[in-house]
């Protein structure tokens, strides 16, 4: 009989995997939607900062993992509302990153946002979290 450690906990298994996919997802198409239609959202410059956050080797795993699945919804092309109604198609999007946000704030740093406006090519000038 095997000894309870050996056997994999199922949800620790399937987040993995569910990481592994969201990050494959993030890493394929997030720069490329990001920048066809950053100036059509108000929320481009936090997007780029949870990315950066979710890169970052001292943001801790949960916190990663949550920015990476808010980021692989934003980048998958089926969601809630989809994305090509006007006025209306990224509002999902913008709740979820919200949401996520909301939830590891205090792990989104000064040069996470520095970092989105430069990707962004935004004046460096204004930090949108100075703690």
């Amino acid at each position: 009989m095997a000894a309870r450690s050996e056997v994999p906990d199922p949800v620790l298994v399937r987040s993995e995997g569910d990481l592994a996919s969201n990050n494959r997802i993030v890493e394929e198409g997030f720069w490329r939607k990001l920048l066809s239609v950053a100036a059509q959202i108000p929320f481009a410059e936090d997007l780029a900062a949870a990315y950066f956050c979710a890169l970052d080797a001292d943001t801790p795993g949960r916190v990663r993992g949550m920015l990476i699945a808010a980021l692989a919804y934003f980048v998958l092309p089926f969601d809630a509302i989809p994305d090509f109604l006007a006025g209306f198609g990224f509002t999902d999007d913008a709740a979820v990153l919200a949401g996520a946000i909301g939830l590891v704030s205090r792990h989104m740093k000064p040069q996470h946002y520095a970092r989105a406006r430069e990707a962004l090519h935004l004046p460096l000038t204004e930090t949108r979290r100075e703690s």
